[in-house]
């Protein structure tokens, strides 16, 4: 037998240049598509966390509020002037003038306040809502009256905002010489030793100059638009020149509508114009008298317990109003007396300077705590922000995921079985399914359209209620739940059933008794997360008409009620920031309902999961 030589092969085919260079490119494709994937899912993190700390950080100041600590004698001959007994003294209770006692609660604070400005703006501190609070609080403890009583009421919410931080900021600058103040009430003159008031004028013509350089920003916008109003007449004169008839008339009455526009657009020129030449004249006035308007930050000085707005500045003197008087006009040592800057201008913001006096007052006397909202955790519906709330919405959301969890459930677990385990493979369940895959992916609103023409137009049913809306988010639900409980009993090895049956079983009993129990983890977690879908649908919802101003919590299922999407909607389009913080608690409230749900969906596959 004869030896035959195999080629002899290259031991560094694997190790050649072209090899490692081959290598490389693939580590360097595979470093690649792991940075790629790296990458997105940092940047998914990274919106998820700027979301989540917007909302936040926008929600906070609503979960909280701010309360004035009232002392009210209740009188006898004030709130049960008749002795009424019985069920009778719960009406004469409620009939008393609340608005006069939470009037004269927060007025005893200052009984200097004497004038309508004054008592408009302690009006305005406290919510409009706190008699209504107190009549339910005194009424609900009728035993109370004879005694002296503390309320915590709710501040407005542009008081509540300014505490919060959110209207406007405030500068405090202690004062350095002495200073003398020439009476109580009414316009006063302050005297300084020291030029105590020149950084105000400086400051003061800062914000000038920011005002007059928005001015002349305006004014060439303005001169650009009129610019452009005179090429537009000059154009559609020249056109009426060569027009005849009915053109040439439509022609000339464009050209004065233009003309009429022109002339209005130059009058707000010369108005700007004038407007930047007196802040011109103002600021290149140095050590002239300084006239604050509300068109700049506001200063306030507090001395000898009292508040004065100041009103001209010089640099050592300066004159103002009082808004809350002084204990006395003995000349303030150094450091006793300070300088408050409210940056924000007046016309700026909704609270005024008085109101902002009298807050500091009453928190400097430890009257105005900060303290959960009850008003937002227990609340309504309310057209006054610092009223607002969400266990309305909360109770009409219970009731109506009652009402859909009720309906979907059943029937979808009922359908998945029979047509994954009973209905007979032909054209008819084939065409069944389909549109059951189809009608899961329809728009939410269509299913409005279907509850707003069938359950309210033709069976007649109470709108705005939970019964109505648990039907329709039933309607959409049950496509979802259906597929999930096809797939979970499809997961359950056939093995299984063909046991059962092999041991005398008949196709239901194995069916119930074997299939259905190894599948219910995947069919409720299917269901729950069917159901967290529907709790966050609003258009279905607006559809059947559930936006009602819902003040009172619903007591059955066909009272009027709302949910928490539809009430973060509403408060969605309100303008006030109060409003917005609102808008975004609720937010996080609903956010922490689906976590809830899905936590739960979780929970219950883990409880229920068997192993095989």
């Amino acid at each position: 037998m004869t030896d035959v030589s195999l080629p002899r092969v290259s031991t560094d085919i694997h190790t050649n240049d072209q090899a490692q260079a081959r290598l490389k490119a693939r580590y360097r494709s595979e470093f690649l598509f792991k940075s790629l994937g790296l990458g997105a899912v940092l940047v998914a993190a990274g919106f998820l966390v700027i979301f989540l700390s917007t909302i936040i950080t926008q929600a906070i100041p609503a979960f909280t509020q701010n309360y004035l600590k009232v002392s009210v004698e209740l009188k006898p001959e004030t709130f049960n002037p008749r002795n009424a007994t019985g069920a009778e003294l719960t009406t004469a209770v409620g009939a008393a003038n609340f608005d006069a006692v939470v009037n004269g609660a927060v007025r005893g604070y200052f009984p200097a306040a004497t004038d309508r400005t004054s008592r408009r703006a302690l009006g305005n501190l406290v919510s409009s809502g706190a008699p209504s609070i107190l009549r339910r609080d005194i009424v609900a403890n009728p035993g109370w009256l004879g005694t002296t009583r503390q309320f915590y009421l709710p501040l407005d919410d542009s008081a509540d905002l300014y505490f919060k931080g959110q209207t406007t900021d405030t500068e405090v600058t202690k004062g350095l010489g002495e200073l003398g103040v020439s009476g109580t009430s009414g316009q006063v003159q302050l005297s300084s030793t020291v030029t105590n008031f020149q950084p105000l004028l400086a400051a003061i013509k800062t914000q000038l100059t920011i005002v007059r350089s928005n001015l002349q920003r305006d004014l060439a916008g303005k001169e650009r638009v009129a610019a452009g109003q005179e090429r537009d007449i000059a154009a559609l004169a020249r056109a009426a020149e060569t027009a005849n008839g009915p053109a040439r008339d439509n022609l000339l009455g464009r050209v004065e509508t233009e003309r009429r526009q022109l002339a209005a657009t130059q009058n707000d020129i010369t108005q700007l114009r004038q407007r930047i030449e007196t802040l011109t004249q103002r600021i290149s006035g140095a050590d002239s008298v300084e006239t604050l308007d509300n068109t700049v930050s506001s200063y306030l000085v507090r001395i000898n317990g009292g508040v004065i707005k100041l009103a001209q500045v010089q640099s050592a003197n300066a004159t103002g109003e009082v808004l809350i008087p002084p204990s006395s006009t003995d000349v303030a040592r150094p450091g006793a007396w300070e300088i408050v800057r409210i940056v924000q201008p007046e016309s700026n913001r909704r609270i005024t300077d008085r109101e902002i006096a009298y807050l500091e007052s009453l928190k400097e006397r430890g009257l105005v705590e900060r303290r959960i909202s009850r008003e937002f955790f227990f609340g309504g519906a309310s057209r006054e922000a610092e009223l607002a709330g969400v266990w309305v919405a909360i109770v009409g959301s219970f009731l109506t995921l009652l009402i859909t969890l009720g309906l979907s459930f059943p029937v979808g677990v009922a359908a998945a079985i029979y047509l994954e385990e009973f209905a007979p493979k032909n054209r008819w369940t084939e065409m069944i399914e389909v549109n059951i895959n189809n009608l899961a992916a329809v728009p939410s609103i269509i299913y409005g359209l279907l509850g707003l023409a069938v359950f309210l137009n033709v069976f007649g049913m109470p709108r705005s209620a939970p019964v109505v809306g648990g039907f329709v988010l039933a309607l959409m639900t049950l496509p979802i739940i259906i597929i999930a409980s096809r797939a979970a009993i499809r997961a359950v090895p056939p093995s299984v059933k063909e046991a059962a049956l092999g041991v005398g079983a008949s196709h239901q009993q194995a069916v119930f008794h074997h299939v259905l129990p190894l599948a219910m983890p995947g069919i409720l977690t299917g269901t729950i997360l069917g159901m967290a879908h529907a709790l966050g649908e609003t258009a279905p919802l607006l559809m059947i008409g559930m936006v009602a101003f819902v003040v009172d919590s619903p007591r059955g299922f066909t009272d009027a009620a709302t949910l928490l999407p539809v009430q973060i909607f509403m408060w969605a389009d309100f303008p006030e920031q109060a409003f917005q913080n609102k808008t975004a608690a609720a937010i996080v409230v609903l956010l922490l309902f689906l976590i809830v749900m899905n936590a739960a969906a979780v929970f219950l596959r883990k409880k229920f999961e068997r192993r095989w």
